[in-house]
């Protein structure tokens, strides 16, 4: 997390899900919209900020993929890694929003290019740890992702509004 006076780097909201199903690709006159699904696990929503770097990408993933924010049916809270579940990475640029007046504004964004090779490293950082972990591979859980700087539709069904808010 940001300490204060600390320049954010990025921020996170991460949401238990029973599933979810992301489209990736809109659909054409001549093709059918492309979509990624999981089941049982978290959709982390992730955004970079300007002053993000590389030193930023495995803490977050480190938080997300360890914090223990899925419940199990006893009640008892676990990390993803643990359930195990899938989980479903969103780009999500809004999150660097602030609101000025009746606009919002996204100056404090990182650029596209930059944002994207975070997002593709903090991917293939999740991916590494998510299959390091023999449980989680064990099971058969997958890691799904979106198209970074595209618009993307969402289709989620949750047993809570269960979201978590992590900056970084």
């Amino acid at each position: 997390m940001a300490d204060a006076g600390v320049t954010l780097k990025g921020r996170i909201v991460m949401q238990q899900c029973l599933s979810a199903r992301l489209q990736v690709k809109p659909p054409t006159d001549e093709e059918e919209g492309e979509y990624v699904e999981v089941n049982r696990g978290a959709v982390i929503y992730i955004c970079f900020l300007k002053g993000a770097d590389i030193s930023v990408v495995e803490k977050m993933a480190k938080t997300t993929l360890t914090v223990r924010l899925s419940e199990t049916g006893n009640g008892k809270f676990i990390s993803i890694l643990d359930l195990p579940g899938d989980v479903l990475v969103v780009p999500q640029a809004t999150l660097g929003g602030k609101a000025k007046g009746k606009m919002m504004q996204y100056h404090s964004n990182i650029a596209k290019d930059e944002g994207l090779e975070l997002y593709n490293a903090y991917i293939e950082q999740c991916r590494k740890m998510l299959n390091e972990h023999s449980k989680w591979k064990e099971a058969g859980c997958t890691l799904k992702h979106g198209t970074y700087g595209n618009r993307q539709v969402l289709r989620i069904d949750t047993n809570g509004p269960f979201s978590h808010y992590f900056e970084f």
